[in-house]
This record gives C-alpha cells, sequence and structure tokens, in this order.
C-alpha cells in the first residue's frame, strides 16, 4: 500500500498512524536515490511537450519554461537550468500569469489545469517511464506487502483541484497503482490515501 504524507509532519507522528511503515522523502530534499523521482531532479534529455526538437533538464523546467506572464514568454533558457535550484518563476517579476503556452512555438495557451494535464502530467509519465523505472519496480514490489509513505511537500491528489499544487507523489503511486490520471479508476478511489526505517531499498 502506499500512502502520501506531508513532509512537513513530524515522522514519529506519522508512524504513530502507520507503525510499520517505510517513510520515503521523494522531494528534492531526499538524501538518497529516491530524490531522483523529485520534478526538479536533472535527469536530462526529456522531451518538451509539443516542441519537436527540444528537451529539457527536469520536469520542472518544462513546467516553468512554458509559462507565459503578461511580461514574460516562454523561457527557453529554462530548459537548460540542471542545477535543482531557480526553477521557480514569479508573479512579483514578471507580472500576472496569462497561462502555458502548448509548445515552445505553439499559439495556444493553456489553463492552469489544462496546462497540467496536457504538459506536467505527460512530463512526469516520461521521466517514471525512461528515467526511474529501477526505482518504480522496487517501489511496486515493496509496497506488496509493505506500507509506503510517500513525503511530499504537497498532498493534493486531486488532478481537477487548482486551488492547491499537485503533488508528484500522488503521481508516483497513480503509476504504480493505475489510477487516474494514468490509469482507469477514477475519482471515488483516487483520494483514498490521504529515525523512519531504513531506505536502502531504494538506494541508487
Amino acid at each position: 500500500m502506499i500512502i502520501i504524507a506531508s513532509k512537513r509532519r513530524k515522522a514519529e507522528n506519522i508512524l504513530k498512524k502507520h507503525p510499520e511503515a517505510i517513510l520515503a522523502d521523494v522531494t528534492s530534499q531526499a538524501k538518497d536515490g529516491l530524490v531522483k523521482l523529485s520534478p526538479f531532479y536533472p535527469h536530462g534529455d526529456i522531451p518538451v511537450p509539443f516542441s519537436p526538437g527540444w528537451t529539457a533538464t527536469c520536469v520542472e523546467s518544462v513546467w516553468q519554461g512554458l509559462k507565459v506572464f503578461e511580461h514574460a514568454n516562454v523561457d527557453i533558457e529554462m530548459f537548460k537550468n540542471d542545477t535543482m535550484k531557480n526553477l521557480k518563476r514569479t508573479v512579483r517579476r514578471f507580472g500576472k500569469p496569462l497561462g502555458h503556452r502548448r509548445g515552445v512555438d505553439g499559439t495556444k495557451l493553456l489553463g492552469y489545469i489544462e496546462a497540467r494535464k496536457e504538459i506536467y502530467v505527460p512530463t512526469y509519465r516520461w521521466v517514471l517511464e525512461h528515467k526511474v523505472q529501477n526505482i518504480i519496480k522496487r517501489l511496486r514490489e515493496a509496497s506488496r506487502d509493505k506500507t509506503i509513505v510517500l513525503l511530499d511537500y504537497n498532498t493534493n491528489c486531486d488532478v481537477d483541484d487548482g486551488g492547491k499544487p499537485l503533488s508528484h507523489a500522488y503521481l508516483i503511486k497513480a503509476y504504480i497503482e493505475g489510477l487516474y490520471p494514468y490509469g482507469d479508476i477514477k475519482a471515488k478511489e483516487k483520494n483514498s490515501n490521504r529515525k523512519p526505517k531504513e531506505l536502502s531499498l531504494f538506494d541508487e
């Protein structure tokens, strides 16, 4: 079983509820191989959606690079950022966000949820399928007889909820368990799951 929990919660409080669980930090602050599951991790050569010939270093650089603001268009330089830092493009600097461009040379601007479904989710899936299959396989095998708690700063598991950032930990769970948006199980089930044990099982 895989559960999503906030990284901001104390480990002992999570383990009180799930005493046999393995806590797995999948954020950019992870201290082991699970950091590769972070959208900020620079795997490189990630195809930019709707942009033939363009690749990016990480999922977040795709998401931020295709964002369009009142005073700034797409930022192709963002695709090259491999530092895991300075990946946010802010309203304070660029003005009101207008949407995400559907491709580097696209003419259509996607709304937030639309962009999440057409850009962020498919790009993260590409990473899961092409860059971290060894980790996904281990998580899948371990979750069959253990409780795995994926720690993320965001815990929103509803792809259609634009009020909060989407949890990439949920996308890991969804991919492994065949949940929406990576499977046919719908909303009724997708929100069912809202020092720690050694994580050497997932080290790379």
